[in-house]
């Protein structure tokens, strides 16, 4: 079982339009679904700490409704976590949840860069999907590089964002942005299931591709997690045989003293 974080926005209005918006519902409930039914602990986080404003939920989609009403879920999400004081160590992985609030709360916030680089610099799992990349955008690693430089990623593609007339409101396009940082943007056809897994950095273009994010995550945990075992076997095996070698030496050195 693995720690994985999942951070939301705390933006509830997109720019001065008046129109509400808040973390993509679906965006959050399909992964928390792949990571739960795999036995994961999953916690939130947001940018501003308290409830974080949802998007709609679709009443047709079951998983949504789980996660809305799932008592653990509500009470996780009643009241999260501020990302600046999140302990980053605690978590195995960090899963940015994408909505259009994330466009202006993510890019520029020194505590969730600092939280999504030391969990990657520690050999964890970063995954964020549609808008959720705009938090990977200045994230520098330990080793002075940008986390997306020379990193193929997927994220919400300008034609999306002009398919759902944000082009003009947005505070810039999210896809140039990561090209403009060194990565190399792979878009798909609109709307389409679209995943780009980059060592242990795992994107996906828009809401359609939200459980795939999850389930190439938990790919990478579990080799994660298959390798810490084949270490702690190897660990055992080497303490076994030192054992078994200061019994052999005991042996001897008595059988000496009897001679």
């Amino acid at each position: 079982m693995k720690k994985i974080l999942m951070v939301l926005t705390s933006v509830s209005e997109i720019a001065d339009t008046g129109e509400k918006t808040g973390y993509n519902v679906a965006e959050a409930a399909h992964p928390w679904k792949v990571f739960k039914d795999s036995g994961h602990f999953v916690d939130f986080a947001s940018i501003e700490g308290g409830q974080p404003p949802r998007d709609t939920v679709d009443p047709e989609d079951p998983i949504q409704v789980a996660f809305t009403q799932d008592e653990t879920t509500r009470a996780g999400l009643y009241n999260t976590a501020r990302v600046a004081v999140v302990d980053p160590g605690q978590y195995d992985a960090v899963y940015l949840v994408g909505g259009h609030g994330t466009m202006w709360d993510f890019p520029d916030h020194e505590g969730l860069q600092n939280l999504v680089a030391s969990v990657y610099d520690k050999g964890g799992v970063v995954g964020a999907v549609c808008h959720g990349p705009a938090g990977l955008v200045n994230v520098e690693l330990a080793n002075g590089f940008r986390l997306v430089e020379g990193r193929r990623v997927a994220a919400f593609t300008n034609e999306e964002e002009v398919a759902v007339g944000k082009d003009k409101v947005i505070p810039f396009f999210l896809a140039d942005r990561l090209e403009e940082q060194g990565a190399t943007h792979v878009p798909a056809e609109n709307f389409t299931e679209n995943v780009v897994v980059d060592e242990r950095l795992v994107t996906g273009q828009n809401p359609a591709s939200a459980a795939r994010v999850a389930k190439e995550m938990e790919k990478l945990l579990a080799e994660v997690i298959h390798q810490e075992k084949v270490d702690e076997h190897d660990e055992a095996a080497a303490l076994r045989a030192e054992k078994d070698a200061e019994k052999a030496a005991k042996k001897a050195s008595d059988e000496h003293h009897e001679h």
